[in-house]
């Protein structure tokens, strides 16, 4: 098995721990984060109803640029996701870094969105 893969399995089996515990509901909504090479996604989701209520990403046609694979983008994604929450009433929210550890462009997203005004 090639290291990279490895590495995959260990953030799913990170991911599935964390999920047990955390939940988002109608009060307090989930942001999830996922990164990949090259881009940033971020979703507000309401686990109860199954529905997304904000996201935002480096792939908006808005936000094509080079960095977008670095923290800059992901600085952005999170201010972004933040405008897009207070527009839909969003203000507090549980933060599920998805497996990833709480370094460099999961955290320029997270105190992006914290200095945009979302709570967690």
């Amino acid at each position: 098995m090639n290291r990279l893969k490895l590495k995959n399995i260990r953030r799913q089996r990170r991911r599935r721990g964390r999920r047990k515990r955390i939940m988002g509901g109608p009060d307090r909504p989930r942001l999830t984060v996922f990164r990949s090479a090259r881009h940033m996604y971020a979703q507000i989701i309401d686990d109860l109803r199954g529905v997304t209520l904000a996201s935002a990403s480096t792939m908006e046609k808005d936000n094509k640029a080079d960095n977008a694979g670095a923290a800059g983008g992901a600085a952005e994604v999170g201010k972004r996701l933040a405008e897009r929450a207070s527009s839909a009433g969003i203000s507090t929210v549980v933060f599920d870094r998805n497996g990833y550890l709480y370094h460099g462009r999961v955290k320029a997203l997270a105190e992006a969105a914290r200095e945009g005004g979302l709570q967690f």
